[in-house]
């Protein structure tokens, strides 16, 4: 089940005596735990009632043990149980399933459990380790095996970039923040669809927007740490208005974040390149974009097709070949003996917003 499906049955009264947390994503992880807490615990019983055990550091028969025993404390309790991927066989048992087949064994421990819990107890084990894609994907079917006996399960996959934007509109409306879609959609690109960091980031940028107006690209460029694709199309924006300036104090985000300039120009480049097949092929808007890429085989966001709709609009084709030219000649000189990154990329930003403001034809100077 979901994170919300969960929560809509906590809220019916539906409490299973035995949960399983599956799954990376830690926003919806907490808010799920967080409810459960509050559906279970009265407020004087939390200090009491909430009980943690990690399943690296103890035993599944302890942890067992303890939700038998019954607490003088608390009339109900939670058990949270961290890292419980630690409880399957391992070596020669993981193999053959022997484990699961001997006397006194986790899976045998847990199924006796499950059979017949503790009243008043929840007992919660928690693996947030696995992908449900990939090389974890093998390692997540055996954890279902193993835990097939507990009644619910609910599972936390990362968002993709549709349910990260749909979260980040969700907690921007919650939070009164003036933001319009182009920012949230690069606000959400530039966090890589982490829920957990655009809520933080929105709460920053609520405090931030208090008597400033609306949030535009510029102050997610500001205020949100390490968002190198945000920098970066800061840095295409600026260039493609000509905005000297600006496009200088792009650079100094980048040079005090501690970019390696030589990479932050690799990513500019991959913007002109996207910017100019788009052109050539006659792409007329984002969604054309994304689906001319994405058949191509090269993914691509809504919002970063966006992004190269809006590139494709601010540059001519000889301006995306000119920039591409000095993008080349720019890396090389980033490669050579050189004094000075920073000054070289400098002068780069120097060519390209004097053939802006000129509107020169294509030629690398």
């Amino acid at each position: 089940m979901t994170s919300d499906q969960f929560i809509a049955g906590l809220r019916g009264g539906r409490v299973a005596p035995v949960c399983l947390f599956l799954g990376p994503e830690s926003y919806h992880r907490d808010r799920a735990r967080r409810a459960l807490i509050e559906s279970v615990l009265p407020a004087e019983d939390r200090e009491e009632g909430l009980v943690r055990h990690d399943l690296e550091e103890t035993t599944l028969a302890a942890v067992i043990d303890d939700a038998r025993a019954l607490s003088l404390f608390s009339p109900k309790r939670v058990i949270l149980v961290s890292r419980a991927e630690a409880v399957l066989p391992r070596g020669k048992a993981a193999a053959t399933d022997e484990d699961s087949a001997s006397a006194g064994s986790p899976a045998e421990l847990l199924a006796a459990y499950i059979a017949n819990p503790t009243p008043g107890v929840t007992l919660v084990f928690d693996i947030a380790r696995y992908e449900f894609e990939g090389e974890d994907k093998a390692k997540v079917e055996r954890v279902r095996k193993f835990f097939a006996a507990v009644p619910a399960v609910v599972e936390f996959p990362r968002l993709d970039a549709r349910a990260a934007t749909a979260l980040a509109g969700e907690l921007a409306r919650e939070a009164a923040l003036p933001i319009g879609r182009d920012a949230l959609q690069f606000l959400v690109e530039a966090l890589g669809a982490d829920a957990a960091r655009i809520a933080a980031e929105i709460e920053k940028l609520r405090l931030f927007a208090t008597g400033r107006g609306k949030i535009t690209v510029e102050d997610i460029v500001e205020m949100v740490p390490d968002a190198r694709a945000s920098n970066i199309f800061a840095l295409v924006n600026a260039l493609a208005a000509g905005d000297r300036a600006r496009s200088l104090d792009v650079l100094d985000t980048l040079v005090r974040q501690g970019e390696y300039l030589p990479l932050a120009l690799a990513f500019l480049a991959t913007q002109f390149r996207l910017a100019l097949v788009a052109r050539e092929a006659g792409l007329r808007n984002a969604q054309q974009i994304q689906s001319h890429f994405s058949s191509g085989g090269t993914p691509m966001w809504r919002s970063r097709a966006e992004q190269v709709q809006q590139t494709v609009t601010a540059f001519s084709k000889a301006q995306l070949e000119a920039g591409l030219c000095a993008i080349f000649e720019t890396d090389r000189n980033l490669r050579d003996a050189r004094p000075d990154d920073r000054v070289i990329v400098e002068n780069f930003i120097f060519r390209l917003t004097a053939r802006k403001r000129t509107s020169a034809p294509s030629r690398a100077v």
